[in-house]
């Protein structure tokens, strides 16, 4: 088996085992408002995600799905529950490879949104994350944090990378196996059905 391959295969099930952890974001400059907020159970790794009405304080829900995008949100003991706009990622195998989970930032932040990117372990973190809406030009962004269940790119986006996102059909993720440094594995994102799944969690997250 190629060393492409061997990875495509730990990408996989790193997503179907170890990708049931949560991740949790930190407070700073391109993290959501309320840093309680933990996402990351892919539906390969855990049943289906409870509904408001059956989740209880801590529990992770189903608020809405937009295409490929699902609307979680985290049941809060008191106050508004916080939301994500998230996507399970995969190769042009059909692999699971990565997950996106996508917030709006209050007023003033130095990014208009943010994002957790999760990729596998055996990820060559020197090689950066390249994120490419349609043709448009790459974004290079450094990964952050690594734990048991991966590593974690905290990205921010401007407004007009979400507008690109908006109007475009599809973005490209780029990643480069560790054990393979001069090959890329590029993984699709689809936007469809991003713009209303955007404005939803903009409008579950709204003070």
């Amino acid at each position: 088996m190629s060393t492409l391959r061997q990875f495509a295969s730990r990408i996989s099930l790193a997503t179907a085992v170890a990708f049931s952890a949560q991740l949790v974001f930190a407070q700073d400059a391109t993290a959501p408002a309320d840093p309680t907020l933990s996402m990351g159970t892919t539906a390969n790794a855990a049943p289906e995600l409870k509904t408001k009405e059956t989740a209880a304080t801590g529990d992770l829900y189903l608020a809405g799905t937009f295409d490929l995008w699902e609307l979680r949100c985290l049941k809060a003991a008191e106050g508004k529950d916080p939301c994500r706009l998230y996507q399970l990622l995969k190769s042009a195998d059909g692999n699971p490879t990565a997950e996106i989970s996508i917030f709006n930032l209050p007023e003033g932040s130095q990014a208009v949104a943010g994002a957790a990117i999760l990729v596998p372990l055996d990820t060559l973190l020197s090689a950066n994350l390249a994120i490419a809406v349609d043709t448009n030009r790459e974004m290079i962004y450094p990964y952050t944090v690594c734990g048991l269940d991966g590593c974690v790119a905290r990205v921010g986006f401007s407004a007009d990378q979400i507008s690109q996102m908006k109007n475009g059909a599809a973005a490209t993720l780029t990643i480069v196996p560790a054990g393979a440094p001069d090959q890329k594995v590029p993984v699709t994102m689809s936007l469809k059905g991003f713009t209303n799944g955007y404005d939803a969690v903009t409008a579950a997250n709204a003070p």
